[in-house]
């Protein structure tokens, strides 16, 4: 068996049935499982399932806070381009692009280490780099842990059910693992460490890292709302971490909207891949970079924007800090996907209006 097959913790469903079918799941057994695996009484691996919703959890004070003491029209604007714009764009830059894919690398930790903690940090690149891989060697097929063709909930709540690391490898698939991550300089654990807690994060260095991470981006946005927004330091954070909760949230129901709900909703002369039901969408692509049929056709791109009208600021970031010494060197499939796809499609399209014009001219012309 390939890694790919078992280096996710199977669910207590399966992933296929035995005639190799997509087990989809009942919202009953989505919940059951969901619950079990946030349980760390009944066993201290589940730690990281835990931590990733309790983070989601500690931003619902923020969210009451500024509904009923802090409501602010001008805050409503600012919250969306942080969560909207600011996360989703970090969210593909970060986690996507250089954890997952690696299609760039830093001049330096610094950079790196900047790149991070751009933004309020509510993901851990362990959840997402490990089981992104196995997202793409096994997209919408039994095993693709959201994979869409079972539903929402199946994708909503995929970080818990389906993207931990499978608990039980032998050391050398261990090993494996960690080499997928060693670049984004998580500090991993031993193999007895792996065997103790589950994972390859430790937990005291993600507890250490959160409190951290938070304590400086409040401390950021409550100085800019004292001293640059009139006395408004305590509103303006509180907002602020608001909309991290929207966008934590929300980030969680992506893919199932990105592969088209289960169903195909490619569209010819947008979506060149055909491999899955991956789809390019204007909202993700504008807000956040992601041109998510494009990003399946070159997954270790740094850029996915490849047409004129695709925006992509995620590209932007990574263009920028090359241009001022951040980052070392970046891969741009745009001119290969210009060649492979798009040209031929248009001079295809082209040849196919000038031979339809030339029959109903011929056409014409025998009436005459």
């Amino acid at each position: 068996m390939a890694l790919f097959d078992y280096v996710l913790e199977q669910p207590s469903y399966g992933w296929k049935d035995e005639q190799g079918n997509l087990v989809k799941p009942t919202p009953g057994q989505i919940f059951k499982e969901f619950f079990s695996r946030l349980n760390v009484f009944k066993s201290r691996k589940n730690w990281m399932t835990f931590t990733s919703w309790l983070q989601l959890m500690c931003l619902l004070p923020f969210m009451y806070l500024f509904f009923f003491e802090y409501f602010n029209w001008w805050y409503i604007i600012a919250g969306f381009v942080y969560s909207m714009i600011l996360m989703g764009t970090h969210g593909t830059i970060w986690y996507h692009r250089y954890c997952t894919h690696g299609a760039y690398t830093f001049k330096s930790k610094f950079w790196r280490f900047v790149t991070q903690h751009l933004v309020i940090k509510t993901v851990f690149e362990e959840i997402y780099a490990v089981s992104h891989h196995v997202h793409h060697a096994k997209s919408d097929e039994p095993g693709d842990p959201y994979n869409a063709n079972a539903g929402f909930l199946y994708c909503f709540l995929a970080d818990a059910n389906h993207q931990p690391i499978n608990r039980n490898l032998s050391e050398e698939d261990y090993n494996k693992v960690v080499h997928l991550m060693r670049h984004t300089g998580v500090k991993p654990n031993s193999y007895k460490q792996y065997q103790k807690w589950g994972s390859i994060d430790n937990p005291v260095s993600v507890l250490i890292s959160w409190a951290l991470n938070w304590s400086f981006w409040f401390a950021a946005f409550y100085l800019i709302g004292e001293y640059l927004l009139g006395g408004t330091g305590m509103s303006f954070a509180t907002s602020i971490f608001a909309s991290a909760f929207v966008w934590t949230a929300g980030v969680r129901t992506f893919n199932y909207e990105g592969h088209g709900k289960g169903k195909d909703k490619r569209v010819e002369g947008v979506d060149f891949n055909n491999k899955d039901m991956s789809i390019n969408q204007i909202w993700p692509g504008y807000v956040a970079g992601e041109w998510h049929n494009n990003h399946h056709l070159y997954p270790a791109s740094a850029r996915s924007g490849f047409l004129p009208y695709q925006l992509d600021l995620a590209y932007v970031y990574v263009w920028f800090l090359h241009k001022i010494g951040g980052i070392e060197t970046y891969r741009d499939s745009k001119k290969q996907f210009l060649e492979q796809y798009h040209r031929p499609y248009v001079a295809q399209k082209k040849a196919m209006a000038e031979n339809k014009a030339n029959v109903s001219q011929q056409q014409v012309n025998a009436e005459v």
